[in-house]
């Protein structure tokens, strides 16, 4: 049973899409009772735009009985014209005080290590997962020390045909280069989409761990994703850093 929803016209609105969209793509997700009951931090595999993220935090909400939030990247959607969008999706700018204090108050925190790197992924990074030398996840759990919570989300690069970047773009933008896409216009193809968590990992106590927390969450999202069919490597072999 899925908690109230907070009194704001936007959030409600978001519900509404998310359930459509839960519907649309026959969504699902499995492992909710693995989430633990204080706080945590989820991190797993962003799909083609992102598009799947007001699914999966709406599977979540209706799992849990919890409203959880989303961290958001601080170069596309970090300012003010997008606060009307991340108040629309519960989400903040990617920014450790932002990140900590959410923790602190006792929320579950969604976070994508691969950012734009997997939200305008080219056609040849199809299910593939695009940490690289992504830390800040890892640095965050320890510091705040909650439990990483690894998902997989399958399907989720399924939703558009990915035509691939655009040269001048990409020269212009670098990562963040959108793709060329098709879909059923604006929306993607109703792929179905399955969602699973994975056992909470405890964050170490020091801080130089933080590069073996990195790729332990990395193994066990890896691991998720093949044990449902989605054979998906690393975008280049996971690098341990101090």
């Amino acid at each position: 049973m899925a908690a109230p929803a907070p009194p704001d016209p936007l959030f409600r609105t978001a519900e509404v899409a998310a359930r459509l969209l839960c519907r649309w793509h026959r969504a699902e997700l499995d492992g909710a009772a693995r989430v633990p009951d204080g706080p945590a931090l989820l991190v797993g595999n962003h799909g083609l735009f992102g598009l799947e993220t007001p699914v999966f935090l709406w599977l979540l909400r209706r799992a849990t009985g919890r409203t959880p939030w989303a961290l958001a990247d601080r170069a596309l959607l970090g300012g003010p014209l997008a606060r009307p969008f991340r108040r629309w999706v519960r989400s903040v700018p990617r920014t450790f005080g932002n990140a900590r204090r959410l923790l602190a108050d006792g929320h579950l925190l969604v976070s994508y290590p691969g950012g734009a790197r997997e939200t305008f992924k080219g056609p040849h990074d199809r299910h593939r997962v695009r940490w690289e030398r992504s830390l800040s996840f890892a640095r965050l759990a320890i510091a705040a020390q909650v439990p990483v919570v690894p998902f997989a989300g399958l399907g989720v690069d399924d939703g558009f045909v990915n035509l691939g970047r655009v040269r001048a773009a990409r020269a212009l933008l670098g990562r963040r280069a959108s793709p060329l896409a098709l879909g059923v216009g604006p929306l993607p193809w109703p792929a179905r989409l399955h969602f699973v968590l994975g056992r909470p990992i405890a964050p170490p106590a020091d801080p130089s761990g933080a590069a073996l927390l990195r790729a332990a969450a990395e193994r066990a999202v890896l691991t998720l994703l093949a044990s449902h069919g989605t054979h998906a490597v690393p975008a280049r072999p996971a690098a341990v850093v101090p």
